[in-house]
C-alpha cells in the first residue's frame, strides 16, 4: 500500500484536498497551519476570504516564498520563508495565542503520529525521539473551532497511523474533527469515525487492511475529491 503514490505526491494530494475544503466554505475563514504537510496547504488556497494565521504573529500568510524572494523576517511557525497577502498584519505571540485560546481561529490543520477512533490526537513526541516540545499544538486543538489532521495513512514501515487507541503521548483528547490522508477522508460524527471519501487507487477492503481503527462507511461514500 505504501507504493500507491510517492511520498511527495501523497503530501501534495493531502494539501490540495484540504485547501479545497476551505475554498468550498462560505464566508470569511481564519485558519492556522501546522508544520509539515499542513504548511503546504497555503500553496493551493485561492480566495480573498481565507486568512492564514501563524502563532509566531502573522495574519495573512501567503504561499511559501521562493529562494530569490525570501525575507528572513517573514517566516511561519516552521521557520519557513513565506509571502504576504494584501492587508497582512503582524502582532506578538501573546496576541496570537489570545486569538487561538479565545476561539477566534476557525480551523487548524495539524500533522500527527497517530489519531485514534475516539478522535484523540498524538502529534508532539515519540518517546526517546528528538523533539523540541509541544509548541502551540495543545492550544490549537483545544482552542480552534475545527481540527483537521493531515498525515500520510501509514508510517514508512507500513504501520497504520489511524489506530484503535493512541499509544503515544496525547496532544488533545477527542479533538479531531477530520482526518485527511492520501488514501481517504474521514470525519468524526456523533463520536464515530466515518469514511467519507476514498482514493481511486485503493479498494475498501484494502483500506481496512491499513486502518487499524474501526470506522463506519458513509452511505454516500465518494471517490477522493482533488
Amino acid at each position: 500500500m505504501n507504493n500507491i503514490l510517492s511520498e511527495e505526491e501523497a503530501k501534495i494530494r493531502i494539501a490540495k484536498r484540504i485547501a479545497k475544503e476551505f475554498m468550498a466554505s462560505p464566508g470569511i475563514l481564519i485558519i492556522n497551519l501546522g508544520v509539515g504537510i499542513p504548511t503546504m496547504v497555503a500553496n493551493f488556497i485561492k480566495g480573498e476570504n481565507i486568512y492564514i494565521q501563524t502563532e509566531n504573529g502573522m495574519l495573512g500568510v501567503g504561499p511559501l516564498a521562493s529562494e530569490d524572494k525570501a525575507d528572513r523576517n517573514l517566516i511561519n511557525a516552521g521557520r519557513q520563508p513565506v509571502t504576504e497577502t494584501p492587508g497582512c498584519s503582524y502582532f506578538d505571540s501573546a496576541m496570537s495565542f489570545g486569538m487561538i485560546r479565545g476561539s477566534h481561529v476557525d480551523a487548524t490543520v495539524i500533522g500527527a503520529f497517530e489519531v485514534d477512533q475516539d478522535g484523540n490526537i498524538a502529534n508532539w513526541i515519540i518517546p526517546n525521539g528528538k523533539q523540541l516540545g509541544v509548541g502551540g499544538a495543545m492550544d490549537l486543538v483545544s482552542g480552534v473551532k475545527k481540527v483537521i489532521v493531515a498525515m500520510q495513512h501509514t508510517t514508512k514501515n507500513g504501520k497504520p497511523k489511524i489506530v484503535k487507541k493512541c499509544s503515544l503521548p496525547i496532544t488533545g483528547i477527542g479533538e479531531a474533527d477530520m482526518i485527511v490522508t492520501e488514501l481517504a477522508l474521514f470525519c468524526f460524527e456523533s463520536g464515530r469515525l466515518v469514511l467519507k471519501e476514498i482514493s481511486p487507487e485503493i479498494s475498501l477492503e484494502n483500506l481496512k487492511d491499513v486502518t487499524e481503527a474501526e470506522f463506519t462507511v458513509s452511505f454516500d461514500l465518494k471517490e477522493f475529491e482533488i
